[in-house]
């Protein structure tokens, strides 16, 4: 396999993406970028601010100003702001429920994904998850994948990792679809030349498998 390799995993939240991806990177001894948790961070610094979110000039500026730094190691992925550990908060209903609208911003995903490419170019070997990686992040990625999953599915798992009921997990699963569907800038969409995997009824080691297939595929072509 090439020393270069870039893999883009896109899909929507619960479908698999952070699980999968940290074990394909650990099987091709890459590094892992988790771009969902640089939005994350930068709601995180949005909201500390105070900020109002319909304030898109507001936000940009106070994501502009902030640190991020993110490991992209997969066995021990995390991101600080401004030298602030964030990895637990992030996570919190507060910010999964306010993340959409900072996403949303064309100026703040500019500066993110510039960041996000940086990355990607210092690393060489990476496995890059999120929602407009093999669209706008890495185009020119060694293999696209968009992975996905049943609504149930998804919403059982995203209530059993953050303990939650599964019903109002499923409820706003749909409502971040369907925002990060129909935002003006940098959509979630599948690339023209993506892979779709169903992980409906597949293990994590069984999808992780099927893409070093597909590489080995690609390699020996």
């Amino acid at each position: 396999m090439a020393q270069r390799v870039v893999v883009a995993v896109d899909g929507p939240s619960g479908s698999g993406k952070s699980t999968v991806s940290r074990r394909l990177a650990t099987a091709l001894q890459a590094r892992y970028l988790d771009t969902g948790a640089m939005y994350r961070a930068a709601t995180w610094a949005v909201l500390a601010a105070d900020a109002e979110l319909t304030d898109p000039d507001g936000i940009y500026k106070i994501v502009s100003a902030a640190q991020l730094d993110i490991t992209t190691d997969p066995a021990a992925p995390g991101i600080s702001v401004d030298g602030v550990n964030v990895d637990g908060p992030i996570r919190g209903t507060e910010v999964t429920q306010a993340v959409s609208a900072v996403a949303a911003v064309p100026a703040v995903r500019r500066l993110l994904v510039e960041l996000q490419q940086k990355i990607i170019i210092e690393a060489g070997r990476i496995v890059v998850e999120g929602r407009d990686i093999g669209t706008v992040v890495a185009p020119d990625a060694d293999l696209k994948v968009y992975l996905t999953a049943s609504a149930a599915a998804r919403a059982a798992r995203r209530s059993a990792e953050v303990q939650s009921d599964h019903a109002a997990t499923e409820a706003d699963l749909a409502r971040r679809d369907h925002l990060d569907s129909t935002r003006a800038t940098d959509p979630l969409r599948q690339a023209d030349d993506a892979v779709v995997l169903d992980s409906t009824g597949l293990g994590i080691d069984e999808v992780v498998r099927e893409l070093l297939l597909l590489l080995e595929k690609r390699a020996a072509r």
